[in-house]
Order: structure tokens, then C-alpha cells, then sequence
């Protein structure tokens, strides 16, 4: 019994569209993977390192990422912003942010102090939190910027207890008018300050990417199976008419 292909244009072309999503997508996917896998990679080899006095010199910020730093100053009591969604636990919350003037120097550097929880019935009502006055020395780590969120609408201009969806430093410096160092310091330690400093790894989600890489190049496979099946199907049933 002769077996024929019949190809219609309207399917080939949905087909490929489908299969190019998909490749697309799972290309996307897998870079991604690789490139938390760098990261996972350059922290653990500057986890071992000792904790790095940071002053005004500071290094280039390639080589000062996902390095653990100390540093001495006084936090900008009046100069707080809070970074909204962030949860934690299951809870809705902020990351609280606030400049920290570096002792001896004119310099600032922005610090994530931690994480507090968003007052369910009214959004804007902040917990309480401790700011500790005078000369200070913390602990943390650096970070280029605080990990990225969707921006829905126009970001609320920045002031002193704004409540924003994302912040860059220099946005910050602009703002402020503070000069500040080109990143930020993800603060550790357990002060007594109503702060929850229990920061998600940068490279989380590597496997998580990994399999949404799987199920993309699998989608662009069976779309393409599945076109060379009903091509055939439709092409035995013409040969038999």
C-alpha cells in the first residue's frame, strides 16, 4: 500500500512557528541555567576568601561581586526605601534599603538591611525597625543590584520611605544626592532590628531552568512529530480516494 505525505502550507507554517517558540524559548532557558551556574561557580571560590575592608578605593565591581565585605560608617537614618514583593516564607514583605556613609571617606554605599513583613491591611503602614546610630561596622555581600521584578506601570519617583518595585544605584545616587558606590551590600548578621536577613542564593533555580529548557525543546519536537504524522495520515487516506 503506497504511503503519501500530503503538505498543506497553513500547518507547516503554524508548525514552525511553534517549533521556532520553542527552540527559542529552551535556548533561553539553558543560558540562563549556565549562567547561575557561573555565578554558583564565582561564589563559592569568594566565599572562602576573608571578609574585605571596603573604603572609597573600592575594586572593580567584576572582581567585588558575590564578595563578603566589611565595612564601618553611619546609616542615612532618614534616607530608607523598601523594595516591594518581596516574599518570604510564604509572607508578603519589603527589602529595606538605606545608605550607609563610609567612615573617613565622602562616600556611600546602598545596603539591603533585610527583610520585613508588608502590614496586610494596609500596604503603605511600615513594621517598626531599629536603626542603629553613630559609627556602625556590617558585614554582607555585594551585589551589582538587588534581584529584578517586572515593572508594572510607571516606578514611583524615589524619596526618602518610598515603596518600589526595583532600584539601581545610581538611580539612588540621583535621587539623594549622595555619592555612592556603584552596587550594593546585601547586609548579614543578627542584629536585634526587626530584620530578617535570610537572602535567596543568586544562583538559585539552576535545575528549575534546566527542566523549563526540557519541556520548550520538547514542545518544538512533538509540534514537528506531530505535523510529519497528520502529513502522512492525510497523504494515505488521499491515496487511497
Amino acid at each position: 500500500m503506497p504511503i503519501g505525505f500530503r503538505f498543506r502550507w497553513i500547518p507547516f507554517v503554524a508548525t514552525m512557528s511553534v517549533v521556532s517558540i520553542g527552540i527559542a524559548l529552551g535556548q533561553w532557558q539553558t543560558r540562563r541555567a549556565l549562567e547561575k551556574e557561573g555565578i554558583e561557580a564565582r561564589m563559592q571560590v569568594r566565599e572562602a576568601l576573608p571578609p574585605l575592608a571596603l573604603g572609597s578605593g573600592a575594586l572593580p565591581l567584576a572582581e567585588l561581586e558575590y564578595r563578603h565585605v566589611r565595612v564601618r560608617g553611619e546609616f542615612v537614618r532618614d534616607w530608607a526605601v523598601y523594595l516591594d514583593n518581596r516574599p518570604y516564607q510564604g509572607r508578603a514583605g519589603f527589602y529595606m534599603l538605606m545608605p550607609l556613609k563610609i567612615a573617613g571617606t565622602d562616600k556611600a554605599v546602598l545596603v539591603a538591611r533585610g527583610w520585613i513583613p508588608r502590614n496586610v491591611a494596609d500596604r503603605r503602614k511600615l513594621p517598626a525597625t531599629v536603626t542603629p546610630s553613630g559609627t556602625v561596622e556590617i558585614e554582607g555581600m555585594v551585589r551589582e543590584h538587588a534581584a529584578r521584578l517586572f515593572q508594572l506601570g510607571t516606578a514611583e519617583p524615589l524619596k526618602p520611605n518610598a515603596i518600589v518595585q526595583n532600584i539601581e544605584p545610581a538611580d539612588f545616587a540621583a535621587a539623594s544626592q549622595l555619592s555612592l558606590l556603584p552596587f550594593l551590600i546585601e547586609q548579614s548578621g543578627k542584629e536585634q532590628d526587626g530584620l530578617v536577613r535570610d537572602w535567596p542564593r543568586p544562583s538559585l533555580g539552576i535545575d528549575r531552568h534546566r527542566g523549563y529548557a526540557f519541556q520548550w525543546f520538547g514542545l518544538a519536537a512533538t509540534a514537528f512529530l506531530f505535523f510529519v504524522v497528520t502529513g502522512f495520515r492525510r497523504g494515505t487516506r488521499q491515496t487511497k480516494k
